[in-house]
């Protein structure tokens, strides 16, 4: 025997779907106070002069490398070591970010939770972020991420990360 159902249009299946989703983990999915980025104060040292600065930088999971802003680094005055080869990097729908070619990388020290870490850094222009962590550091330290509050913790390093 078949029911007659009516027919929901999309707007409306996902608004059935959230609900259901709500019942199910207890959650509320239309949480005004939610996250909208995850950050974490961490220490940088300029490796040529051994001065450090604490900044908020953001993770990323959407970037692949680790990034500062230009504007950022010239402020700072740390040493910006030229790429052999500079190039350009995709935006977030994939396509090349033709208007700022990345020319330079600065080396750092990253400070984080007791650990040290020496890194190069890409250097680009008209970021809102001084710096991100993005999917290399990331995967490299597989933090545990508090999506309520967000608390960042690192459990344990790994052997890539120690050299």
């Amino acid at each position: 025997m078949r029911l007659n159902t009516p027919r929901l249009s999309l707007n409306n299946r996902y608004t059935v779907l959230s609900r259901v989703m709500d019942n199910i983990t207890g959650c509320d999915l239309k949480n005004k106070g939610a996250l909208r980025e995850v950050t974490v104060k961490i220490g940088l040292e300029r490796i040529d002069m051994q001065e450090g600065i604490t900044v908020e930088a953001l993770l990323d999971s959407g970037v692949m490398g680790l990034v500062m802003s230009s504007e950022f680094a010239r402020k700072q005055e740390f040493k910006l070591k030229k790429l052999e080869r500079p190039m350009y990097m995709r935006n977030v729908d994939g396509s090349l970010n033709k208007k700022e070619l990345t020319e330079h990388t600065v080396e750092v020290n990253i400070y984080y939770q007791g650990h040290r870490e020496r890194t190069e850094i890409d250097v680009i222009g008209g970021q809102k972020w001084t710096v991100i962590l993005g999917m290399l550091w990331l995967a490299c330290h597989n933090p545990k991420i508090d999506w309520r509050t967000g608390e960042v913790k690192i459990m344990r390093y790994s052997e890539e990360c120690r050299k």
